[in-house]
Parts: C-alpha cells; sequence; structure tokens
C-alpha cells in the first residue's frame, strides 16, 4: 500500500485493556491503517501490555492518545461508529462491507473519516453514537453479539483491504465542516436555546441536546453552512442593523 495513501482513523473510545490496544495497533498494522486514537484508555498512558500486544507495530508507537470525542476526532468530516445493539437513532445502518465502500468513496472526495470502536465492557455510550454519520454492525448472532474489541478492528481492517481498487463514484462535497467547527457550532446554539429557556425541564437537557445534535450530523454540514447558520443564531439572540439589541453579556 503506497505510504501516502489517505486510510481511514480507527479511535478507541474508552478501551479498558492494553492487550486490546496492542492487539488492535498490530492488526491495523497488517492491514495498512496507520492512524490510531485512543480516547481516555482505563489502564492510562503508555501501557507495557499494550506495547507487548503490538509485537512492535510501528502504529502504536505513532497512536494519538486524547481525553475526548471532540479532540480525537476534531480534524474529520465523517465518523462510523460501531455497535450491535440498536440506539433508537435515525442513522443509516452498514455491513462493515457497505461501510468501507462508503468510506472510500469520501475520502476520494477529499473528506477525513474515522472508524469509531466501544470499550469492551460497555461499547460506545449514546452520546458518542450521536456524533456518527452512520452506524457499522456485524452479521454476529444476535443471542451473542459481543465482539472482542480488537477483533472487530480486524474486520474493519480486512473489509478495507479487501475493497481496495474497487471502482466508485461519488459526487464531491464541497468543503465539509469538520468536527471542530460543528462543536462549536452545538455549543453556541445550545447556549442561546438555554437562555431562551428551551431546554425544560431540565432533566430532559441531556437527551434534548442529543437529539439535536443527532439530526444536525445526519445533514452533512458544510463549512460555509456552519458559518451561516452561527450568523442566524447570533442575528435571532441580538438582532442585527436596527433591530440590533445590546445585551449585558
Amino acid at each position: 500500500m503506497s505510504a501516502d495513501r489517505q486510510t481511514p482513523a480507527i479511535i478507541l473510545h474508552s478501551p479498558q485493556m492494553g492487550e486490546n490496544i496492542g492487539a488492535a495497533a498490530r492488526v491495523m498494522g497488517n492491514f495498512g491503517l496507520p492512524d490510531l486514537r485512543v480516547i481516555d484508555p482505563r489502564d492510562g498512558w503508555p501501557n507495557d501490555k499494550a506495547f507487548s500486544m503490538a509485537a512492535g507495530s510501528p502504529v502504536l508507537n505513532a497512536a494519538k492518545v486524547v481525553t475526548d470525542m471532540a479532540e480525537a476526532s476534531a480534524d474529520l468530516t465523517r465518523i462510523y461508529a460501531t455497535t450491535a445493539r440498536p440506539r433508537g437513532m435515525e442513522k443509516p445502518v452498514l455491513t462493515a462491507r457497505q461501510a468501507m465502500a462508503e468510506i472510500r468513496q469520501a475520502q476520494a472526495a477529499g473528506e477525513k473519516v474515522g472508524v469509531l470502536f466501544g470499550a469492551e465492557k460497555s461499547g460506545l455510550p449514546n452520546e458518542a453514537v450521536a456524533m456518527a454519520d452512520a452506524i457499522i454492525t456485524l452479521p454476529v448472532d444476535r443471542s451473542f453479539s459481543s465482539l472482542n474489541l480488537a477483533q472487530t478492528v480486524a474486520v474493519i481492517a480486512y473489509e478495507w483491504t479487501a475493497e481496495e481498487g474497487a471502482p466508485t463514484e461519488f459526487e464531491a462535497v464541497s468543503n465539509p465542516a469538520s468536527r471542530e467547527d460543528l462543536e462549536r457550532m452545538f455549543v453556541h446554539f445550545e447556549e442561546e436555546l438555554d437562555r431562551a429557556g428551551f431546554f425544560y425541564p431540565p432533566e430532559k437537557t441531556a437527551l434534548m441536546t442529543q437529539n439535536l445534535r443527532s439530526a444536525f450530523v445526519r445533514g452533512r454540514w458544510t463549512a460555509q453552512e456552519v458559518r451561516t447558520f452561527r450568523g442566524a443564531v447570533k442575528a435571532l439572540a441580538i438582532g442585527r442593523g436596527k433591530a440590533r439589541i445590546q445585551r449585558e453579556d
């Protein structure tokens, strides 16, 4: 595989065992996936068991260890979440093979893509799935659907390589918004909604926020659309021109 070939980032969300992190890095090296991002590993970092299990894979030496989802995905424009559980969210649900074909098309159009994997015990939290554009699920037996973290990464890595060279046609996306741009838009919008008393009753704030973010992510926003929307939120909050008001803050 060419050294300059763009590949999807593999994001491990709050992994528990160093052995699984190392095994994931090892199989990523096997299949030419160099970009590993680890969010808040339970047993800290660096982890001797991870490096032992990685068997010298250069992927682990270059892994990016971060504290939260926002930092892990700031430069990405598209995210796929792996899960075997229905989440009650309106998301496209794809097989690994379908997802890899779609990811190739997106990257050919200049997008940066990440595939998100949950912790061994509990999988991905709903708030992380809400930020994904689509869900990847595997045809496992539903009576025993819990798949080992590193094995799941291996399936995705294999499908990525198996699909290499497949012809694709994809309409280019014009300057898609980064996750950092979206996060700033979400915070801006939610602050104004909170000021307007939208989040009521208070105990439903988290669910309402999750639903709003999930809906926005489905829109596949461009950077220009994010700027326009933030301008609209500001205009609604304080007005423009003769309609502008003065706020103490």
